[in-house]
């Protein structure tokens, strides 16, 4: 009994991400094909249509798996300690410093074996 309600929910969902992919080509095509007309009635065409195809892609169970994930993560995201303006200045300085020393040390063995080469070559 639950195999042959899925099946119909997974058929169900697959014509409802066709008419999804109908409706996006739709709003591109329809972009421009009318080009003459005004940019922004064809603007909000797009938007409404791309809204229209957002609401029924959330029918779907993908869909509304992705927006409980989209729930959690924004739960998860308000939990973040987020460092303060003066703690990422004073990251971004140490970082800045730690590759202009790593790139002074590594010019500095390039000079090195440059010299080493050019000594063994006679070149």
């Amino acid at each position: 009994m639950t195999t042959n309600t899925e099946s119909q929910g997974n058929s169900l969902d697959i014509v409802k991400w066709g008419l999804v992919v109908v409706l996006l080509a739709a709003a591109i095509i329809g972009n421009q094909y009318f080009n003459e007309a005004s940019v922004v009635v064809r603007a909000l065409g797009v938007v409404v249509t791309f809204a229209i195809a957002g609401f029924i892609a959330l029918q779907t169970e993908k869909g509304k798996q992705a927006l409980t994930f989209a729930r959690e993560s924004q739960i998860e995201v308000r939990k973040v300690v987020w460092p303060t303006r003066q703690e990422a200045l004073n990251t971004t300085f140490i970082v800045l410093a730690a590759t202009a020393v790593l790139g002074l040390i590594l010019w500095g063995l390039d000079a090195v074996l440059l010299r080493i080469v050019n000594f063994i070559t006679g070149v």
